[in-house]
């Protein structure tokens, strides 16, 4: 898997990003088997830090990711996953899992 560089828990991170839209759909971790499976099978493959198991999204849902192609980072340290989106990709229901905007007022 090239020079893939995952940290101390085994983990990178995977972006999901509409390849036709361009819509940053919604960030997960991977570690080596997901990325494994995720290329074997062109549908994303995420691990969960909560249940500690690998999921493949959608497999409830039916929301699946299907990979288009797959660029890694300059420090082989994330990857960017364009994807054909078959249903919303965030767990709420909305397309996307960044619907909320943080205000730069909010800063103070």
């Amino acid at each position: 898997m090239l020079d893939l560089k995952f940290d101390e828990n085994g983990l990178l991170t995977g972006i999901a990003q509409d390849l036709e839209s361009g819509q940053v759909l919604m960030v997960a971790m991977m570690n080596a088997d997901a990325v494994r499976l995720t290329l074997e099978t062109g549908l994303a493959h995420f691990w969960s830090r909560s249940r500690q198991t690998l999921w493949l999204k959608g497999e409830t849902s039916g929301n699946r990711l299907e990979i288009q192609k797959i660029m890694v980072d300059c420090d082989g340290d994330s990857l960017l996953l364009l994807v054909i989106p078959r249903g919303p990709a965030c767990h709420t229901g909305a397309q996307s899992c960044f619907f909320t905007e943080l205000e730069m007022k909010d800063a103070e």
